[in-house]
């Protein structure tokens, strides 16, 4: 129930109108039936006794009204509902969304949370859950009325009905239980194979794995997986249909002997025995009517239940995934405003999530306004660590981070953001429009329409990009990949780390960040790439971190990690003349490797 009305609150928060509407519906439904009971009853026994004609054609119209009204009236509440419905399904996956950016970085690199979030999605997109489980709970509402309204029309019969409907009932539910049990293990068991079966189903769609399966001849191995897991689910679904067929055959039984039970009972009443008064012919139609669909409303509530509790089961992941603890980005109050004039590191210790040894320890180094630093470091060092820091992607043990003298957290957060600027090794271009990509912005006409494309044009020139986007039909207004363009452009690696560089300028932050975004370039790009960006930052503060010690040679200082340590924090004619020194051996050992040989 707790599961249940969280997942209400978060559908009303996305549209209190469909709550309503199905809530409206579900009455009507009720309404209609009830009326269908006790109308008929009416218009039997003026048949049987008085035979009024204006008295039979007002009760007869009184049917008609309320079939055709109530026919009309759902009708009417279905074609919204209909409509919210989509709404509302789209709502709930940009909940879902919204919960993901705004969760603390930690869990978006932790394989225990990536993994929850891949149920809650296959949940939501595979198994349709959350519509399904807004329409049932809708039904167990509708019949839940109805049934209030049954049992308050048997009651005027006496007890001994609705006592052998109430123990029908329980039997019936009983049933149900056991069945819905069944199911849940079953579920629990399938949901993992499910998801094995969806990963290789996929990777016949994912064009970026497509040159390793033909390459590598990888198609028969991958189908073998698929009907492996495809054998296994339905060898599962098979288990469920006999234990279901069962319990329904179960169902049916108590369902027909609560029916015969019901005719006999109220027959013998109409005849007029010591069982109590006699009955009309017309509350004979009622009450025959009244627990034949008490009886078979029971038998669907009873469906509904257990496919409610199946589909909250199912929805776990979801419900989980959404009351995961988010970021904290307003935990600093003071606004950022002006320039970064310093950065400082004192003594600073991180460990990641998890995990048992930190991977910095005690780091420490400052710098100052328009410097041009360079992180060097073997690889799992502490480089990208540092980056992710400044950004307030994860939070220090211990030691402080200040900038302009003040630690980072005091600071606003998105005031914050504004001032920092960065492309990281895996950075990613969207299928938005080249123009799109650069600048972050919505491409709606506003009065700063011709300034943003006047910025992002002169980007273009700067980052080295003017004769490919003219070659470009569209221009600057070309989308990328052809997922949903078939003019759609694609780009090589060094294109797309200038567009890449471009956005990071676009944003006009005064401390701009390169972690490896050229990593994948032959070294000679990666340095022109390097010496491009380093022109463009003009007085900005820049950090580059680079395998390559190419970039390193036009910083003013270089910083050295070893082991999550700062070892050395130097320009790079001081380094080099530390011939014992990381720094020394990595810049000579990639210099003869780099060394292009004379003809």
């Amino acid at each position: 129930m707790k599961k249940l009305v969280h997942f209400i609150k978060l559908v009303w928060s996305v549209s209190p109108a469909y709550i309503l509407l199905l809530v409206a519906d579900a009455f009507c439904k009720a309404a209609k039936t009830l009326i269908n009971i006790i109308l008929p009853m009416l218009l039997v026994d003026e048949l049987t006794t008085d035979k009024d004609i204006e008295q039979l054609f007002f009760y007869a119209g009184l049917i008609v009204l309320n079939n055709v009204g109530m026919t009309l009236l759902t009708n009417t509440l279905g074609r919204f509902i209909k409509v919210r419905k989509e709404n509302t399904g789209n709502g709930m996956m940009k909940l879902m969304s919204e919960k993901i950016m705004n969760l603390e970085y930690s869990y978006l690199e932790d394989p225990v949370y990536l993994d929850l979030k891949e149920r809650a999605v296959f949940a939501v997109n595979n198994q349709n859950v959350i519509t399904n489980l807004i329409l049932v709970v809708s039904d167990i509402v509708s019949q839940g009325a109805t049934l209030l309204g049954l049992a308050a029309v048997l009651l005027t019969l006496g007890p001994v009905l609705l006592i052998v409907l109430a123990v029908g009932i329980a039997l019936m539910l009983w049933v149900y239980y056991g069945i819905s049990q069944y199911q849940r293990k079953i579920t629990e068991e399938i949901i993992p194979i499910n998801r094995r079966f969806s990963y290789y189903f996929q990777l016949a769609f994912d064009k970026e794995v497509q040159k390793d399966i033909r390459l590598y001849d990888m198609e028969e191995m991958i189908t073998e997986r698929i009907l492996a897991f495809s054998k296994e689910t339905c060898d599962f679904f098979e288990k469920i249909q006999k234990e279901s067929g069962k319990a329904l055959g179960k169902i049916a039984a108590i369902s027909e002997g609560i029916a015969a039970f019901s005719y006999g009972y109220v027959g013998i009443r109409t005849l007029g025995t010591t069982f109590g008064p006699q009955l009309s012919l017309g509350a004979l139609t009622m009450y025959v009517s009244a627990a034949i669909n008490f009886s078979q409303i029971i038998n669907t509530f009873g469906q509904n239940a257990v496919a409610m509790m199946q589909f909250i089961s199912w929805l776990d992941p979801y419900m989980e995934f959404m009351s995961l603890a988010e970021e904290t980005k307003q935990t600093g109050k003071l606004p950022f405003s002006g320039e970064i004039e310093t950065l400082e590191f004192k003594d600073v210790t991180f460990t990641y999530p998890k995990a048992k040894e930190p991977v910095l320890v005690n780091v420490s180094f400052q710098i100052g306004k328009g410097e041009k630093i360079s992180i060097v470091g073997l690889n799992g060092a502490g480089k990208s660590t540092l980056v992710k820091l400044i950004c307030r992607m994860y939070q220090a043990d211990s030691g402080q981070i200040l900038i302009n003298g003040r630690n980072i957290d005091e600071y606003e957060y998105l005031s914050y953001m504004n001032a920092i600027s960065a492309v990281f090794q895996d950075y990613r271009l969207f299928n938005f429009t080249i123009a799109e990509n650069i600048s972050c912005e919505s491409p709606k006409e506003d009065e700063n329409t011709k300034e943003r494309s006047k910025r992002v044009e002169q980007l273009i020139d700067e980052v080295g990009l003017r004769e490919k986007i003219d070659e470009l039909p569209n221009g600057i207004e070309s989308r990328f990949g052809k997922e949903y363009d078939e003019e759609g452009i694609e780009m090589s690696g060094g294109q797309g780390q200038k567009i890449a560089i471009a956005r990071a300028l676009y944003k006009k932050a005064s401390m701009v960040i390169l972690d490896e975004p050229a990593s994948a370039l032959d070294p000679i790009a990666e340095a022109e790439i390097y010496e491009k960006f380093n022109s463009l930052v003009e007085d900005k503060t820049a950090i580059y971190i680079s395998h390559r010690m190419s970039s390193s040679v036009f910083c003013d200082r270089i910083l050295i990690l070893e082991d999550g340590r700062v070892t050395d924090f130097d320009t790079h004619e001081n380094l080099m003349k530390k011939t014992e020194s990381l720094y020394y051996k990595l810049f000579q050992s990639q210099a003869e490797n780099y060394k292009l040989k004379e003809a």
